[in-house]
């Protein structure tokens, strides 16, 4: 089996540390680097409950896509529900490794990986990073459909093929509009506006829509808006991420068995839709 410290350096490779925004928390943040890594276990966020998945799984390593402490702590007491999960790692001797906004803006990333589950064709990125010659890396992805689809269409197909969450999808917009052009981003996209306009996109596709920016991006014009939970943009990036460390394995003989967590930790438990409010 690999050492930890071997893992870790291939899954470097994929999401360069050096490429996460500056404000962000990436990396190994539990772990010994010398510990043999047998089972891998892939979640979008490293809670409780996933912790327990991989305890159960008698996982090695847990791959979050996001960080468990974003904004610093003064202390891992196991009082503190971070705390309880740093101590559960440990105790377990389960690695946590953290590949964020350099997972965002990967070839192939988390807006890859959700145009993938959604069958749209990528044509370039939304934002591409500048210090990308090939012009494939980037934030978000501009998409094309294989024929044009209904708002609505686009909407229930969003439904079906993303992971079930309470919220469903939102949508703003002409429900029999046509669209031809969509920009995905998963995780919150609503600072992306601007960069959905240019790319001339009918539809964008993202999750945590807030009002103010939503209304303003339907004032401008008739771009159809599609909401959709946080972590069920994000979640395919977990299929993908597996199969690019499946592929690592085989080619190091490594033999990881890797998973990917089907536990849904998106925080909304359920909706209750308003009497008479439109379909």
């Amino acid at each position: 089996m690999p050492r930890l410290s071997e893992v870790i350096a291939a899954l470097e490779k994929l999401w360069p540390a050096e490429r996460a925004e500056s404000w962000d928390a990436v990396g190994t943040v539990v772990g010994d680097p010398g510990q043999e890594v047998g089972r891998v276990l892939f979640a979008v966020d490293p809670v409780r409950e996933t912790v327990d998945e991989a305890v159960a799984l008698g996982a090695d390593l847990l791959v979050t896509h996001h960080p468990l402490y974003l904004r610093g702590t003064t202390t891992v007491a196991a009082s503190t529900f971070k705390g309880r999960v740093v101590h559960t790692l440990i105790k377990h001797d389960i690695a946590l490794h953290v590949a964020h906004t350099n997972a965002d803006t990967a070839d192939p990333g988390v807006s890859d990986a959700l145009a993938g589950a959604l069958g749209l064709r990528v044509v370039r990125p939304l934002v591409p990073d500048a210090t990308d010659p090939a012009g494939r890396r980037g934030l978000g992805r501009v998409c094309a459909l294989d024929h044009p689809l209904t708002v609505r269409e686009l909407a229930d197909r969003a439904a079906a093929r993303l992971p079930a969450t309470a919220q469903g999808i939102r949508v703003a917009g002409d429900p029999d509009a046509l669209v031809r052009t969509v920009a995905v981003s998963g995780g919150s996209g609503d600072s992306l506006f601007d960069h959905v306009r240019a790319a001339g996109a009918d539809a964008f596709l993202t999750a945590d829509l807030r009002h103010h920016p939503a209304s303003e991006a339907r004032a401008h014009g008739p771009l159809a808006l599609l909401d959709a939970a946080h972590w069920a943009t994000e979640w395919p990036w977990c299929e993908l991420a597996a199969s690019q460390l499946d592929e690592i394995s085989d080619r190091h003989g490594w033999d990881l068995r890797v998973h990917v967590s089907a536990t849904v930790t998106d925080p909304w438990t359920s909706h209750s839709p308003s009497p008479g409010a439109p379909n």
